[in-house]
């Protein structure tokens, strides 16, 4: 079990396949499990890295509080400690936040981003009750439950289920929760006209609230395109053939 000893008091990740480095980042309390599907197909031509966020899966906990900067800074840590200059960046649902404010803070690392039903702020009340809700369960410490209704949503077979429920019981409640915060108070909109790197957003047909945060990125990023799948906000576990396909085509024109 790969442990980069010198990030916090211990990050895991691992590493499969080889070609172009692709790094994916996953959402609070859920953990690289959630990336099964990308692992197992895209490492077939591609480099996949993936890593629990401290506090989360098999990463330890971090005494210092979990901040999108951090994460950022991990992830640069992370590609020098396997010798890689630039990676493609791919983040998943508020990963998708951590993949703008990595390009922000650290673009000569990146070869380009994916943002999968991914969002540059949270502006609409169904997903800020969300996140309350979320964060006022972790508080309480009822972590069972929240492990359960979140990846419940996201597994597409009751195997799936089983090793993303059992891998998100091992975070610690603590950094999950300073990671839930974290989301609901991101905002880089006003900064996404400065990135200009190129962009994959992958959005849902019938993840209908997130459609709005689909134009925001789409309108305001000087280099993206925007691609549609016919599913929920679960993208990388439920139309995991879909996203696979469309990566390969975007990776495989930034090699060009």
């Amino acid at each position: 079990m790969p442990i980069l000893r010198e990030v916090g008091e211990g990050l895991y990740y691992s590493v499969y396949g080889e070609g172009t480095p692709l790094v994916f980042i996953h959402p609070p309390l859920l953990t690289s499990a959630n990336f099964k599907y990308q692992v197992e197909e895209l490492s077939q031509k591609f480099q996949v890295i993936t890593f629990d966020i401290r506090g989360h899966g098999r990463s330890t906990f971090s005494k210092e509080p979990i901040t999108y900067g951090m994460i950022t800074n991990d992830i640069t840590q992370l590609l020098d400690h396997l010798g890689i200059e630039k990676a493609v960046i791919c983040g998943y649902s508020t990963g998708g936040s951590i993949v703008l404010e990595f390009i922000l803070n650290h673009k000569e690392r990146a070869l380009g981003g994916i943002i999968i039903s991914g969002m540059s702020e949270v502006r609409d009340f169904y997903n800020e009750k969300r996140i309350i809700i979320a964060k006022l369960l972790a508080k309480i410490r009822a972590k069972k439950l929240l492990g359960l209704v979140i990846t419940l949503g996201n597994a597409n077979t009751f195997e799936v289920f089983k090793n993303m429920y059992r891998e998100s019981l091992k975070g610690d409640i603590r950094n999950i929760t300073q990671y839930f915060k974290c989301s609901l108070h991101y905002n880089c909109t006003h900064q996404l006209p400065s990135i200009v790197s190129p962009i994959l957003l992958i959005f849902g047909s019938k993840d209908k609230v997130f459609h709005q945060y689909a134009e925001i990125l789409h309108e305001q990023l000087p280099n993206n395109e925007l691609r549609i799948i016919q599913e929920k906000h679960q993208i990388p576990t439920k139309a995991a053939k879909e996203l696979n396909q469309m990566i390969y085509e975007f990776v495989g024109k930034l090699q060009k």
